[in-house]
């Protein structure tokens, strides 16, 4: 069974927010046409996210140098132990679909807090003689991101650092296939923006059908 994982990175929901709403219709429009796949929707806004902080570095350390894991602190268990499980989830699966508003240039920073929790050395990707290499080869992507502007083209596209930044995330995994639907300008268009967010979903449902 083909498992994908519906990452949102967003407080509001697919009735207040363009990104939301575009990833609700690429998600049902897949589900229409992959009724056997397993979907699991990981709210970052919802999930346990721990910082890597003093006390992850402290457990890390202690494993790698031949500590069991139950001699490590309450704190280090509880973070490390949950590193460990958000990383299993994702190099678990076969699929992303990664959902974002753009805020001051990038994603909200929960979406980095994730993606260094699923960064792990021998897990994502892995240390050679020639350099890391990434281990999720058989893994496909889609980036859905809403902007009150358009950076996915013109003066303002080298001033986006969200989508570059998980398009080079997903380079390092090796992931092969990685690609954005872009839902821009209803803040710079006001009058445009209901357009701005169907041509988004019909966009959507026509990429989900073969995602």
């Amino acid at each position: 069974m083909t498992k994908v994982l519906y990452i949102t990175a967003n407080p509001n929901d697919h009735t207040q927010s363009y990104s939301m709403a575009v990833g609700k219709a690429f998600i049902d429009t897949y589900k229409e046409a992959n009724p056997a796949d397993e979907i699991v929707h990981v709210d970052l806004f919802k999930e346990d996210v721990p910082a890597i902080d003093a006390e992850v570095f402290g457990g890390w350390g202690k494993l790698q140098n031949g500590a069991d894991f139950s001699q490590l602190s309450d704190g280090e268990k509880a973070k490390v132990g949950r590193l460990s499980e958000l990383c299993e989830q994702f190099i678990g699966a076969d699929k992303y679909v990664f959902a974002t508003p753009m805020w001051n240039f990038s994603f909200p920073p929960v979406m980095k807090a994730y993606l260094d929790s699923v960064s792990i050395a021998g897990k994502s990707f892995k240390y050679t003689e020639q350099g890391p290499v990434g281990l999720l080869t058989d893994k496909k992507a889609i980036h859905i991101q809403a902007s009150g502007g358009v950076y996915s083209e013109g003066p303002a596209a080298s001033m986006e650092m969200g989508h570059r930044y998980l398009n080079t995330i997903m380079q390092f995994f090796a992931v092969p296939e990685f690609s954005g639907i872009f839902v821009e300008g209803q803040n710079a268009m006001p009058d445009k923006a209901e357009e701005i967010k169907e041509k988004a979903i019909a966009e959507a449902r026509e990429v989900a059908q073969s995602f």
